[in-house]
C-alpha cells in the first residue's frame, strides 16, 4: 500500500483582479495538526479578508479511508474550500493541508471566479511543495557470515532494496525494507544465495518516504 504527501510544506501566491490569494501547505498527520497549522496561517495573515483551507488525512490510498475537510471561510459556499481540497485530491495526497489566504482587492470575482482563484492558488502552493510516496514496507534482519555480506549487498543492490542498517559482531546483521508482497521471495533468494546459512527475523511494518 503507498500514497503520496506534502513532505516539505511551500508557499506561493497569485493575483487576480487585485486580490492576492497566497497559498501555504503543510504536512499533517492529525486534525490537531491540521488546526494548528490553520491557526499560526491566521496569525500570520491577521489582516486578511479570509483564509480559506482544506486538508485530507488518512494513511491509505483508498479514497473510502480518507478523511477530508474543508472551509469557506466566509467565502461563498463551495468556491474556496472544495476547490482547495479538489486540488489535493487531483494530485492523490493525503496527510496534507493548504491554506490559502485573500486580501481583498476590491472587485468582486463571482462564484466562477472565485473557484478558479483558490483552485489555481492551492496547485501553485502544490507545486512549491516537497511531494514524497509513502509505502508501507516490511522490515527483515538478516544474520549471515561475512564472506556473504558483499554477495548480499550486490544482490540488494541489483533489486533496488534499502538497507535499514548493518550490525558487526560475530555475525553480520542486515536490515532491509521490502515491499511486504516480495517478502517470502527475497527470503528466497537470500536462503538460496547463502546456500541456507542465514537466521532471519521479521521485525514487523513501518512507513518508508521516498522523495518524488
Amino acid at each position: 500500500m503507498s500514497y503520496y504527501t506534502i513532505s516539505i510544506g511551500g508557499r506561493d501566491e497569485v493575483t487576480v483582479e487585485r486580490s492576492r490569494f497566497i497559498a501555504s501547505t503543510a504536512h499533517v498527520t492529525t486534525e490537531d495538526d491540521a488546526r494548528a497549522f490553520l491557526q499560526s496561517i491566521k496569525k500570520e495573515f491577521h489582516d486578511a479578508r479570509h483564509n480559506c483551507s482544506a486538508w485530507v488525512l488518512g494513511d491509505s490510498d483508498s479514497e473510502n479511508d480518507l478523511r477530508p475537510r474543508s472551509s469557506d471561510d466566509g467565502e461563498p459556499g463551495g468556491t474556496a474550500g472544495m476547490p482547495i481540497l479538489n486540488m489535493l485530491r487531483a494530485k492523490h495526497l493525503t496527510n496534507s493541508i493548504i491554506v490559502v489566504t485573500r486580501y481583498f482587492g476590491g472587485i468582486k470575482l463571482g462564484t466562477g471566479g472565485l473557484t478558479r482563484a483558490y483552485g489555481n492558488a492551492a496547485g501553485l502552493g502544490i507545486a512549491a511543495s516537497k511531494i514524497a510516496r509513502v509505502d508501507t514496507c516490511a522490515r527483515l534482519a538478516a544474520r549471515l557470515s561475512y564472506p556473504m555480506l558483499a554477495p548480499i549487498q550486490n544482490y540488494l543492490r541489483q533489486k533496488e532494496i534499502r538497507v535499514a542498517d548493518i550490525g558487526y559482531a560475530e555475525d553480520v546483521i542486515i536490515e532491509i525494507l521490502i515491499d511486504k508482497a516480495k517478502l517470502e521471495t527475497i527470503k528466497n533468494d537470500i536462503v538460496n544465495l547463502t546456500a541456507g546459512n542465514v537466521q532471519f527475523e521479521d521485525k514487523g511494518l513501518e512507513k518508508v518516504m521516498s522523495e518524488e
